[in-house]
């Protein structure tokens, strides 16, 4: 069988990990032509007086969430060394919508999209994350990338289906990895989003599960739902025809040491999830 793993590699400050290495093991054509990880919110570089400070502790890539720029733009920078020589990263301004921007030369300035796609050699893509969904896609041969904003918004308006079309790739031939965000007993919504996803297809029923409610509460206030964002992408990805499709299933709500969460600290920094073709 085709199959992806994950590596966790420890870098700094014991017991936490700073990066977790996408590895493509099979067919070994990925391994060899294609690069990804995910961050932490723990630096991958040796401890820095210059890394982001409370409450953005350690590595923050987001320039959005009010860190000092200068911090972030290091953080940044230090990513490059984990890419191959001469790469450049796109980043993108998340919107929460379902436009698939293709990359065919990196842009200093962040474009507009929530998905991005790319066939160039030392080009990565970048997508950040506080509880949202990352997604990484290839193709078997490791030709064409591809990196997805997984908020419920994206995966509600068709993000991955329109990223795969935009790929040009019969999707039996697409590897995808799933990384960590907030997880199926902490992620509450409304009714409202559900019958969204519901809507769409019914084979999404599995992802929600009703949210018990206790006897000090109002029976009157609506119906409130807990969401599984990895369930949700992987059958959606299994309906378009996608069946390599590996996950980091991790919390980041409940791992609030290791990951930036937004619902836990609406003052917080941002993770990046990068894949590149070398």
């Amino acid at each position: 069988t085709l199959m992806m793993s994950i590596k966790l590699e420890n870098q700094v400050l014991p017991s936490h990990t700073a990066l977790e290495k996408v590895v493509w093991t099979k067919p070994h054509t990925l391994q060899n032509k294609v690069v990804a990880f995910q961050t932490t919110r723990l630096s991958p570089l040796p401890f820095s007086a210059m890394s982001s400070k409370s409450p953005y502790n350690y590595f923050n890539l987001g320039l959005h969430v009010e860190d000092v720029a200068t911090t972030v733009k290091q953080n940044r920078d230090a990513l490059l060394s984990f890419l191959p020589e001469n790469t450049s990263i796109q980043w993108l301004d998340q919107v929460h919508g379902n436009h698939v921007h293709e990359v065919t030369k990196v842009s200093t300035q962040a474009v507009v999209a929530d998905a991005a796609i790319s066939r160039q050699k030392h080009s990565a893509l970048a997508i950040m994350t506080a509880d949202c969904l990352p997604i990484l896609l290839s193709d078997e041969q490791g030709e064409v990338i591809a990196a997805i904003h997984g908020g419920w918004r994206p995966l509600a308006s068709a993000i991955i289906e329109n990223t795969i079309d935009k790929m040009q790739i019969t999707p039996s031939k697409v590897f995808a990895w799933l990384g960590p965000c907030i997880g199926p007993n902490k992620f509450e919504i409304g009714k409202e989003v559900k019958i969204k996803f519901c809507e769409q297809s019914p084979f999404l029923e599995a992802a929600f599960t009703p949210k018990s409610q206790d006897e000090s509460q109002d029976k009157n206030q609506p119906e409130k739902y807990l969401a599984n964002l990895q369930m949700i992408a992987s059958l959606q990805l299994k309906s378009l025809g996608v069946q390599q499709i590996q996950s980091l299933p991790e919390c980041t709500y409940s791992l609030g040491d290791k990951y930036y969460s937004y619902r836990s600290e609406p003052v917080t920094g941002r993770m990046a999830s990068i894949i590149c073709l070398k």
